[in-house]
């Protein structure tokens, strides 16, 4: 297929642009500086780009088109929702964490209140949004998810897949990046929490596993009640005993 010159124009603008505000933020980084690595005019960036603020929401985005459309073939309506899910979640984990978008988040993040920038990137991925809306709300539509506002259903799971890694990661709280097997194990704790939080009404609900060495077995459970039992019983006697004394 023949790329039109407009088109390779546009990308090689994106990727130019992307190097310098990778390499000196958002502020830092002029459209002159951004004209002299493309060549030409300014004309030629605003003719594809309406302005700065665009190019860099533009740039950030860039990077994730390719790798979001692949982690939305997950989302079959006609798959079983849970594997479509787990499938889904571990895609896009894998993606969010990897460090290139890292990075991209911590500078989309910190250029977020300059003149509106992070409001038209929140308004571009939430095309993202809006597919795995359209596929929880076919799930409840055929009853295997519990009725419910489907929006905000995705607004939960993409917070539940975020939960354990990926602010740690943001943070460099740790070190190094998870591997395959952490990733898979954290989407699929993710999306066991989401399915039991819309499971349909006539299903009930079981124990969810947790994390290990953070798990209590019900005996363990019950023991220490009846051990905080056994304490509260002996010390109203010695309360008893004591009131007698006075």
């Amino acid at each position: 297929m023949q790329v039109k010159k407009s088109d390779f124009k546009r990308q090689t603008i994106l990727d130019s642009a992307y190097r310098l505000f990778r390499a000196q933020g958002f502020d830092q980084t002029s459209v002159a500086e951004i004209t002299a690595a493309v060549g030409g005019s300014k004309a030629t960036i605003y003719n594809h780009f309406p302005s700065k603020q665009e190019l860099f929401v533009e740039c950030m985005l860039a990077a994730a088109e390719n790798y979001i459309s692949g982690t939305l073939v997950h989302l079959d309506a006609y798959a079983d929702p849970g594997v479509a899910l787990r499938d889904f979640g571990t895609s896009f984990l894998s993606f969010i964490c990897s460090p290139e978008q890292l990075a991209v988040r911590r500078l989309m993040i910190a250029e977020a209140a300059r003149s509106g920038t992070g409001k038209l990137f929140f308004d571009k991925i939430s095309t993202l949004r809006a597919h795995v809306s359209a596929f929880l709300s076919a799930c409840m539509a055929s009853g295997t998810l519990r009725a419910d506002d489907p929006d905000l259903a995705a607004d939960h799971l993409g917070a539940l897949l975020e939960a354990e890694i990926l602010e740690p990661l943001l943070l460099h709280v740790r070190e190094g990046y998870p591997e395959a097997e952490e990733i898979a194990l954290a989407a699929n704790r993710a999306v066991a929490a989401f399915l039991r939080a819309y499971a349909p009404d006539s299903q009930q609900s079981r124990p969810l596993r947790r994390r290990p060495g953070r798990w209590r077995s019900g005996k363990r459970w019950a023991g220490s009640a009846a051990s905080g039992e056994g304490k509260s019983q002996r010390m109203r006697s010695g309360v008893r005993r004591d009131l007698k004394v006075q």
